[in-house]
């Protein structure tokens, strides 16, 4: 009998990669996942950077694989933690009931039988949701009240600075550099080219994102057309 062909989805939030939590022990516990139950991993989707409350439109790559799910392409897909699927517990549900619909197996490192219907495990889906939740809430607030404070006392709010910004004296400033691919970003859309013909189009010019190595993607082609200045933002 075949193997079955699955997909993995892996995902970080911007407090999680500071925390260290990256998105390559992910998808090495799918991959020894696969080879110890003899799944067939056909690709691993990846979201860097995006809250597990976010919808679809804007994790984009988790909405690549439901569209595979639902066209029963594949047999199902993997997470190393449902939380990674989605940590809202309304968004968490829908998108198990969504994938249960379709007839697609849904399956966690870290987690036995999250897709059975047993009334014990779905209480358990759930509580370990509402737990997630909870802790986003307050790791949230926690940020939300320390960047006011700062923010009070007239000084850069922290986090990472946006795409053409870079942070001095506790200020942000233009970034020369980022700022002209932004400018490149916005020709290129008035000239219309869809956003994943730019993103492959500053990919073949060698203008390269902040992360090295990593590749344009079409989301944060979207964010640099959509993007304004700062209120915060002082000239260089």
């Amino acid at each position: 009998m075949p193997a079955k062909r699955m997909l993995g989805y892996i995902r970080v939030s911007t407090q999680e990669q500071v925390e260290g939590f990256g998105l390559d022990v992910q998808r090495a516990a799918i991959r020894d996942y696969c080879k110890a139950h003899r799944l067939k991993l056909v690709h691993v989707y990846s979201d860097a950077g995006q809250s597990g409350s976010n919808g679809l439109d804007t994790r984009v790559e988790l909405a690549e694989a439901l569209a595979l799910l639902e066209a029963h392409k594949v047999s199902g897909i993997i997470v190393y933690r449902l939380d990674r699927l989605a940590r809202d517990l309304m968004l968490q549900e829908t998108l198990m009931a969504r994938l249960r619909q379709a007839g697609a197996e849904v399956l966690s490192v870290s987690e036995a039988d999250i897709d059975s219907d047993d009334a014990t495990r779905v209480l358990v889906r759930q509580m370990l949701g509402m737990i997630s939740q909870y802790e986003r809430s307050v790791i949230r607030g926690r940020m939300m009240a320390g960047k006011a404070a700062k923010v009070a006392r007239k000084g850069y709010g922290g986090g990472r600075p946006p795409y053409g910004y870079r942070a001095k004296d506790r200020e942000l400033v233009p970034d020369e550099a980022e700022q002209a691919v932004i400018a490149r970003v916005r020709r290129l859309h008035k000239d219309g080219l869809s956003l994943r013909q730019i993103a492959a189009q500053l990919d073949s010019e060698g203008i390269t994102p902040r992360h090295e190595g990593a590749r344009w993607h079409p989301r944060t082609v979207a964010a640099m057309i959509q993007s304004t200045a700062p209120m915060s933002a002082k000239s260089a």
